[in-house]
């Protein structure tokens, strides 16, 4: 039985606005990041009354349940937090710009520049080892939910792991695809795989709070 998952990226923060690298860092939703949350809560309402959801999944930092927490009110879905679904952990590098990673911690630019797969970001994560965490936990998700649709509001590096893993794209492949704040992921999970339905979509938000 196939499984779909509703996968969304939490809503924006100052630290996205700012181009600072967040990772384990609880840092919560801005303004607009809750007003997108408001908005993705009434998409979700009308999704729900059309095909209910069997599940809502919520990575537990703070700015991935602030986003999630309209859906719950709206569906009457509990939060299932799970930390399995955080952001990769950045280590060192978290509260810093690109710019300031370059300057600071010049072999770890090198390294996410030139995707090394391998390379273990001091007290952090390496590509691999995020990739493992994102693809057990999402098997996890639908294997306990068979044949149904399930909300998992997570973060953009989680998105990332599983485009690939729906398109069969390599974790070396510089990223073509985006990872919008609030935008709705569609993948499916057919027992044994991961599929691509839907990327991207940010319709239900108004354009002037689009990133």
């Amino acid at each position: 039985m196939t499984t779909t998952l509703w996968l969304i990226r939490h809503g924006e923060t100052a630290w996205n606005a700012a181009g600072r690298m967040q990772g384990h860092t609880d840092i919560p939703l801005n303004e607009t990041g809750l007003e997108q949350a408001d908005m993705l809560g009434v998409r979700i309402r009308a999704e729900h009354q059309r095909q209910p959801f069997g599940a809502l999944w919520v990575s537990d930092l703070s700015r991935a349940r602030q986003t999630a927490e309209p859906a719950s009110g709206f569906t009457g879905l509990p939060l299932l937090l799970d930390p399995e679904l955080r952001e990769r952990n950045y280590g060192i590098l978290e509260g810093l710009t690109r710019a300031e990673i370059a300057e600071e911690q010049p072999e770890a630019s090198s390294a996410i520049k030139a995707r090394q797969v391998d390379y273990q970001i001091p007290e952090g994560e390496s590509i691999r080892q995020f990739a493992d965490r994102v693809d057990r936990v999402l098997r996890g998700i639908a294997h306990r939910h068979p044949g149904q649709q399930v909300l998992v509001v997570c973060h953009g590096g989680v998105l990332d792991i599983a485009w690939r893993l729906a398109t069969g794209q390599g974790l070396e492949k510089v990223r073509d695809h985006t990872l919008l704040n609030a935008s709705i992921n569609q993948i499916a999970f057919d027992g044994h795989a991961f599929s691509m339905i839907n990327w991207g979509d940010v319709s239900h938000l108004d354009p002037g709070i689009l990133e």
